[in-house]
């Protein structure tokens, strides 16, 4: 879905692996949902290589009590071997694998994690032990191995979800660990656990990442311009709400700088009225960098909520930077006027994009309007002169409207 995520899905492809994330930054192209398919199957081929030998290890598990083999096995077994065994015992014997935690010294449990099968993990993860899972989560985050946990996520049962969250103090980690998960549906729900749960903890995540380090704040959008509607809406009245003006300043340039401006949009595009008031009176959405950037993503993306978050910032700020956004679409490519146009049918923005339209001089309405030339069908130039009737706007928006006529 986004570059970002994509980038975490070669991070996470390369350490399956075991290379160094250059020897596959060719596979880019594919795509996060590509990569994660991909990441999927050559695990499975992994874990499968030697599943024989690990099911007869398993056939071993009601014959050596576990207070007489845990210990032993610590001892002489590699945490690399143990958790790429520990797959076949936890699907042929899910409660034995799960009392089998309690007796885990934490640093070999976490070092094993790292080659577990996450297929095994889904099959125990409602026994699981919520201590030991805790702990070893605690300890990959002391390790700042983000990956590890990233992989086990989406097994996580809601119960599970809320011992980590009231168990794992570290904003930063989960933060972090999230920003590898590949389904933006998992994250949502573990946010809604973590909300119903412990509703300040959101805030506590928010003053993290406005206060975190570069790398944190793309790692924190990455999530959160993933999940649902609502929830963004959540994050954005907090962030808002509970930051400086300046700090937000300083983390949407953050964004902008390193390349993550079609995230961000995809953010804005959801945030509340209130959020986009803010926002739209915060000096950086001035800043000629931001709307520059913004365009251009627009541009180079199909997703029209790349362009609902750019025209939702244009319509919260005023008139000025309102014309710089129409400036910079008409001065771009010949396609994309004709980009926007077709973004606004698709994802319903017309109300949007007349209403930033409307605050216009009648020279720039006029060559705004032009240049979608004939590209509207005739259906949808009657669909623009009916909402602006329905906004109120008919009289403002007539320079635009007899333009787009003498041009179709």
């Amino acid at each position: 879905m986004s570059d970002l995520v994509t980038r975490a899905q070669l991070t996470m492809l390369a350490k399956l692996l075991h290379v160094p994330v250059e020897r596959v930054q060719h596979l880019e192209h594919l795509g996060a949902d590509q990569l994660f398919a991909l990441r999927d199957r050559m695990a499975g081929i992994m874990f499968d290589e030697n599943a024989e030998m690990f099911s007869r290890i398993a056939m071993l598990v009601p014959i050596v009590p576990l207070q007489i083999a845990m210990p032993i096995v610590q001892k002489v077994t590699s945490p690399e071997m143990a958790g790429r065994s520990a797959g076949a015992v936890a699907v042929a014997h899910p409660k034995k694998a799960a009392a089998a935690m309690t007796m885990v010294d934490i640093a070999y449990g976490a070092s094993a994690a790292a080659f577990l099968d996450p297929r095994a993990v889904a099959k125990i993860a409602h026994v699981a032990p919520h201590g030991p899972v805790v702990d070893i989560a605690n300890e990959l985050m002391r390790r700042k191995d983000y990956i590890t946990g990233g992989l086990f996520v989406d097994a996580a049962t809601p119960e599970l979800i809320r011992a980590i969250e009231a168990g794992v103090d570290d904003d930063e980690g989960l933060i972090r660990t999230g920003a590898y998960v590949h389904s933006g549906k998992v994250v949502s729900d573990i946010l809604r656990v973590i909300i119903d749960a412990s509703p300040g903890r959101i805030a506590r995540l928010i003053t993290t990442v406005v206060g975190g380090s570069d790398d944190l704040q793309i790692a924190a959008l990455s999530v959160f311009a993933r999940i649902d509607a609502d929830l963004i809406e959540i994050i954005g009245d907090t962030l808002f709400e509970q930051e400086d003006p300046d700090a937000v300043g300083a983390l949407v340039r953050n964004l902008v700088a390193n390349d993550a401006i079609s995230e961000l949009m995809q953010f804005v595009g959801h945030l509340s009225e209130s959020a986009l008031r803010t926002f739209g009176g915060n000096p950086v959405a001035h800043e000629h960098d931001l709307l520059e950037a913004a365009v251009t993503a627009a541009a180079d993306h199909d997703d029209p909520n790349v362009w609902h978050g750019l025209l939702n910032i244009a319509d919260a700020a005023d008139t000025d930077v309102q014309r710089r956004v129409l400036e910079l679409v008409v001065a771009g490519d010949g396609e994309l006027p004709t980009r926007i146009a077709a973004s606004a049918i698709d994802a319903d923005l017309w109300p949007l994009l007349l209403r930033v339209l409307a605050n216009q001089t009648a020279d720039l309405q006029e060559r705004v309007a032009a240049s979608w030339g004939s590209s509207l069908p005739e259906q949808v130039q009657e669909t623009v002169l009916v909402r602006a009737r329905e906004l109120g706007l008919e009289e403002q928006l007539r320079p635009a409207t007899a333009a787009m006529s003498a041009a179709g």
